[in-house]
């Protein structure tokens, strides 16, 4: 069946000699990976690799077959055309750990209007504002909403964190716990906006450490979940 749908490009692998399969949040069908025939040497061709750079929003006329295997794209075109996110080195950062953090997180292939205007939004956010060091953690808070284990707020003036449970107690739990100045600036990232992160003052080490709880937690509630290898990157580009 052809299929006209937006589509975030999450991965790319080589295939064979001048292949590639993209993997894409099509807003039509969840996840979908495409076979990219012969495009790391065309240069007449309809599709160019540059379309497919992490975490692009695109338009594309694809064959979706839905048996399982990979599907092909017809025709492509940018449907929202970055301004800084491929040349400024933080936001490139910032969105090569995000596709690496969606590319563990989304699975299905099933259509998801409500995660893919998010993640378009949210992208677009970021391509517009320059004030970022906490834009990561504010698009994990969020995004846990939509895998749905969200932390339980109704007691959120106690004093642990069970991450296993998602919820706050008085005293610590045989689980692992978040508490102290850690847990002080983890309850604050919860429910804020995107302008509102500049609110929340953290040293590059605190910073690093809350994406560390965030990273634990996306660990304990998403199976097959890893810790994204731009972790790294991320610490140095914001020191």
């Amino acid at each position: 069946m052809l299929v006209t749908t937006k589509a975030i490009v999450i991965s790319t692998i080589k295939y064979g000699d001048a292949g590639v399969i993209a993997k894409c949040f099509t807003a039509s069908d969840g996840i979908k990976s495409y076979l990219l025939r012969g495009i790391l040497k065309s240069k007449k061709g309809k599709l160019k690799i540059a379309y497919f750079q992490p975490l692009m929003q695109l338009e594309i006329v694809a064959n979706h077959k839905n048996k399982g295997s990979l599907e092909y794209i017809k025709d492509v075109k940018t449907v929202y055309p970055y301004t800084s996110i491929h040349t400024q080195i933080a936001k490139s950062s910032i969105v090569l750990f995000l596709s690496e953090i969606l590319n563990y997180a989304i699975q299905e292939e099933e259509k998801n209007d409500a995660l893919f205007q998010f993640i378009e939004n949210a992208l677009q956010w970021l391509d517009m504002n320059d004030e970022i060091a906490n834009f990561h953690l504010v698009f994990l808070t969020h995004l846990t909403k939509y895998f749905g284990f969200f932390p339980e707020t109704k007691h959120i003036h106690k004093a642990y964190f069970d991450l296993q449970e998602g919820q706050f107690f008085d005293q610590s739990t045989m689980n692992e716990c978040v508490t102290g100045e850690n847990l002080t600036y983890f309850k604050q990232l919860l429910g804020i906006k995107f302008d509102e992160q500049n609110s929340i003052m953290l040293s590059s080490l605190r910073r690093n450490e809350i994406l560390a709880i965030f990273i634990q937690y996306f660990k304990l509630h998403l199976q097959g979940f890893r810790e994204p290898k731009s972790m790294e990157v991320l610490h140095e580009v914001f020191k």
